[in-house]
């Protein structure tokens, strides 16, 4: 008995079917996933045949979505900024700078006047350097200090993140993937288990009920229901539960602590270091706000610089041109303000400081923020994944139908 239902060609092809199940349950899952990620750019004839990623189509939306629901909870940037002392800052730049203030001078005093400052005794430039060594530490220290100050009349904070993850499509979706990792491995893997399980519910229909309907419809029904539930498992229950000897809670919620130090690193590295703060200040939409502080530093200093060149240099050298050595100090000052932002390991230290705030918040997020953090990268085009499985499911159910079973 049992050797012909071995050799019964009906017996493998109704074994088949929890098998195929759990395939396409896999297969729709992992498609799901790569449609949500890739491509980066859109692929295909515009404006319905073709596919760009969900988080890449919508860049700008989930940039905005990261911004407004998870790092305006996390902390302001004067908080960031805050955290990464701005005292050693001022320490740093005053180093840096100090290697490179007398060609600093050189070039400001040469560009204006070479002739004078070429044939100016040793003694007096050396005096020049001196005022100015003298100067750049405390000038240094009341501009940070004033900058930490204003920071958030500086630097649209917003308008920073979201161009920066807007114009990096790989780094957009590098918050979602690094944070969910695990989440999205699970996705892919359940459809095998739960397509297996259903299809043994569709191997108990088909063996009673064989109709050419029943595999495309459990097709369709295996590819948007593994989707859903693996979606649903994620995130629900929202907080802790107890079930007879174990708890549960979902699956991204119990990794918090794991989540938050990936995440965490992530974006004190790549996002929000000091360095991109240093250029959005100068360069970003309140740009000129930036510069006119540094001048209003300056200028005093400026001044004191001038008064010790002056005497040497007014005999041959107007007022006026010494007005514009002035205001070429300024933007001397503008244009070499983001140099010693350039050296890596400071950005890499101060980048470890805005971490540990970020992550100390985010470990104490409630459940319902926490899983803002990932569950935008489903939320926003859910339904259409889901349908994407039912759809590739149903193609999957007739190849059954047809290729296995004849068409019935």
């Amino acid at each position: 008995m049992l050797e012909a239902t071995l050799y019964n060609p009906e017996f493998w092809k109704h074994l088949s079917i929890p098998f195929v199940a759990g395939i396409i349950g896999w297969a729709t899952n992992w498609v799901a996933i790569k449609l949500t990620f890739k491509p980066l750019e859109f692929v295909g004839v515009r404006p319905v045949l073709g596919w760009q990623g969900i988080i890449p189509s919508k860049a700008g939306k989930m940039a905005e979505i990261f911004v407004d629901k998870t790092m305006f909870r996390l902390g302001t940037l004067k908080e960031l900024f805050l955290s990464m002392e701005p005292e050693l800052i001022s320490g740093h730049i005053s180093r840096v700078m100090d290697g490179r203030m007398e060609a600093y001078t050189d070039e400001i005093l040469y560009l204006r006047h070479p002739r004078v400052w070429r044939l100016l005794p040793r003694p007096v430039k050396e005096s020049v350097y001196e005022r100015v060594r003298q100067e750049m530490p405390k000038l240094v220290e009341r501009l940070m200090a004033n900058a930490a100050d204003e920071i958030e009349d500086l630097i649209d904070f917003k308008h920073m993140l979201v161009t920066r993850l807007e114009g990096d499509k790989v780094l957009l979706n590098r918050l979602f993937l690094e944070a969910g990792s695990e989440e999205f491995k699970f996705i892919v893997r359940s459809g095998l288990y739960f397509g297996f399980l259903f299809g043994l519910i569709q191997l108990t229909v088909w063996i009673f009920y064989k109709s050419w309907w029943v595999l495309p419809a459990f097709g369709i029904f295996v590819g948007y229901a593994t989707n859903w539930l693996a979606i649903n498992m994620i995130f629900r229950p929202l907080h802790p539960r107890r079930v007879w000897r174990w708890t549960i809670q979902g699956l991204f919620l119990r990794r918090q602590r794991e989540v938050a130090a990936v995440w965490c690193k992530l974006v004190s590295t790549e996002i929000i270091t000091l360095q991109h703060i240093i250029y959005a200040m100068l360069y970003g939409a309140r740009a000129e706000r930036a510069k006119e502080l540094i001048k209003r530093h300056i200028r005093p200093v400026a001044d004191r610089v001038i008064e010790t060149y002056r005497p040497a240099a007014q005999v041959v050298v107007a007022d006026e041109t010494l007005d514009e050595i002035r205001d070429s100090v300024g933007e001397k000052a503008v244009a070499v303000s983001t140099d010693p932002f350039d050296h890596w390991p400071f950005n890499r230290d101060r980048a470890k400081r805005a971490e540990e705030l970020l992550r100390e918040r985010m470990e104490s997020l409630p459940p319902r923020e926490f899983q803002d953090l990932l569950r935008p990268c489903f939320e926003e085009d859910e339904m259409k994944l889901i349908l994407t499985g039912a759809f590739l499911g149903l193609l999957a159910g007739i190849g059954q139908l047809v290729f296995v079973f004849g068409g019935v």
